[in-house]
């Protein structure tokens, strides 16, 4: 069996190397006065976000309006990049699907996840082009698959293949970010793309994709924030990520009674089509939840079985890398 994790170490170092080169401190620590209080005015967090992520979401809903504290958004493909930037110090917190966080713990990234909010399963889905003859997903034995490794698609397609009997080793990975994976999907290299949302509405819409199979009762569909544990630790930068959760939280509820508003605004900021950003929002029912057992729980299954497919190096508990600290963020139900 090719050791996947050999060749994904030396490229996820090489990377790690220049973004840390590239980092800086947060440098809040004037904003905490000398009788300890925080003054939200001297904090800038620096978040990291994804196509349609949480930049749109606040805007949408509000809860950008009047921030206490300044944030610096920037701007990631996937999850995977975006916690290499977070181990690398150069942000402070970000958003990712379920998977990212298990490949940056496995590598002893320095991250910790500070809050989740489910958000169903059916965007997680494996495409395949209209015409094509694939019917199932046993049928893509030996077939040519394009996933961003490391993402919330990765363990879509790993549940998917092993509810069918096949493995990974079963079917010909292109390991492909979004944009590059659409192309290929696009002009045929490919003969299925396992993606998420709002890339699966993207392909369906604008490249005629037929979903294959979708993530309903296989992925737990969670979304987190997961934050560099120094960031956690500074009291200023602490406070400015307590009040963003909580107004995440809110948005995140939001979005499930304002839909119309909140695909509007989504494709806006992204440039996707009203069509795709509605379809997209239409699959999903965001709730937000506390962090403890079931959610771990459920994390460390996923991760024990991307370890056992030889796509982690070994198990780990999952449970080190998670926080209850921010749980009252979560509003009651």
């Amino acid at each position: 069996m090719r050791n996947r994790w050999t060749v994904r170490t030396a490229l996820t170092l090489t990377a790690l190397a220049a973004l840390t080169a590239c980092s800086s401190a947060s440098g809040n620590e004037e904003a905490v006065r000398e009788d300890g209080t925080v003054d939200l005015s001297k904090v800038t967090l620096r978040v990291g976000d994804q196509k349609g992520g949480s930049e749109a979401l606040l805007k949408a809903a509000g809860e950008d309006a009047r921030l206490p504290y300044k944030v610096s958004w920037h701007s990631f493909t996937s999850g995977p990049p975006l916690l290499e930037a977070l181990n690398a110090g150069a942000i402070d917190l970000g958003g990712v699907g379920n998977t990212p966080p298990l490949f940056a713990a496995a590598a002893k990234s320095k991250i910790t996840v500070v809050s989740g909010a489910t958000m169903g399963g059916k965007g997680d889905a494996i495409v395949v082009p209209q015409d094509s003859k694939l019917t199932s997903v046993a049928q893509l034995k030996g077939k040519k698959v394009a996933v961003a490794e490391g993402s919330s698609a990765n363990y879509n397609l790993l549940a998917q293949l092993d509810a069918v009997g096949l493995s990974y080793d079963d079917i010909d990975v292109q390991n492909l970010q979004p944009a590059d994976a659409l192309a290929a999907f696009t002009s045929g290299h490919v003969d299925a793309w396992a993606i998420w949302d709002p890339y699966t509405s993207q392909a369906e819409l604008e490249s005629g994709a037929r979903v294959l199979a979708d993530g309903s009762g296989k992925v737990n569909g969670m979304t987190f924030q997961a934050a560099n544990p120094e960031s956690v630790d500074d009291k200023a930068t602490a406070a400015a990520i307590k009040d963003y959760l909580g107004r995440l939280a809110q948005a995140q509820i939001w979005s499930n009674t304002h839909r119309d508003d909140w695909a509007k605004v989504w494709s806006e900021e992204t440039g996707l089509s009203p069509a795709v950003t509605t379809k997209a929002v239409d699959r999903r029912v965001a709730k937000p939840v506390k962090l403890g057992a079931p959610v771990v729980d459920s994390e460390q299954q996923m991760a024990d079985a991307f370890a056992d497919a030889d796509l982690l190096p070994n198990r780990f508990d999952v449970g080190d890398y998670f926080t209850t600290a921010f749980n009252d963020t979560v509003p009651a139900s």
